[in-house]
């Protein structure tokens, strides 16, 4: 859409902090005014609609406000039903990305360095040690762990949720993603732990250009979800 306003700015009241458009709140789709709690989150949410379209008249796209769509996300769409959002994100655990090895020597080896350190996390910090399995042939996991990571999914806020709910996807990984909005993983490595088949690949066979557009926007995704919960503090 066209940018109809000059200036972007906070609001505190109410509920939280309002983002205003030359004095006219933000809202949500479904009619309801855009509430942020935390000061620095809404301070980076009303940066982004100042820097969005450049100036009064420009062309802003839905991609620059990431930060206030997954706002609008946890309170219009989780914030009233999070269970179900709990529940989609918790069944990633059934299918782990960590959990399956190549028989591939080199790259199980890798494999092995790289993820055993987080599923020993998974078991230690989050009560759900899982098992590994060689090839791609789903491995039950034992329902003790799938549910302590659902309770650890279901302890986080919605913004917590909204958070998961980009990053696991991004990542394949349940682990991953809740050490990434725990804040225990660097956001860029762990999609570097992600991408550990692919890059393995490349070695032989050279970067495909569409395969590394698709891993750059699901490093983007990660980074936005850190942020995100770094900025609800």
């Amino acid at each position: 859409m066209k940018r109809f306003w000059e200036e972007a700015r906070t609001a505190p009241g109410e509920g939280g902090f309002s983002i205003l458009l030359d004095g006219r709140p933000v809202r949500l789709p479904g009619g309801a005014a855009l509430r942020v709690q935390a000061a620095p989150l809404a301070e980076a949410v009303a940066a982004e609609w100042q820097a969005a379209g450049g100036a009064k008249g420009g062309e802003m796209r839905p991609e620059d406000v990431p930060l206030t769509r997954l706002v609008g996300t946890a309170e219009e769409r989780i914030g009233m039903a999070p269970e179900g959002t709990v529940a989609a994100i918790a069944r990633y655990g059934e299918t782990e990305l960590l959990c399956y090895r190549t028989d591939i020597s080199r790259l199980a080896a890798r494999q092995a360095e790289a993820w055993d350190p987080w599923l020993t996390w998974s078991a230690r910090t989050l009560d759900a040690p899982l098992r590994v399995t060689t090839g791609i042939m789903p491995v039950p996991q034992p329902p003790e762990a799938l549910a302590a990571l659902h309770r650890a999914v279901a302890r986080h806020s919605v913004l917590g949720l909204a958070a998961l709910g980009v990053a696991v996807p991004a990542l394949g990984s349940l682990v991953l993603g809740l050490a990434v909005v725990g804040l225990h993983l660097d956001p860029a490595e762990a999609h570097r732990l992600a991408a550990l088949e692919e890059a393995f690949q490349e070695e032989f066979w050279g970067v495909d250009p569409d395969k590394q557009a698709r891993r750059d926007a699901a490093a983007a995704d990660v980074a936005l979800a850190a942020r995100l919960v770094r900025l609800a503090g």
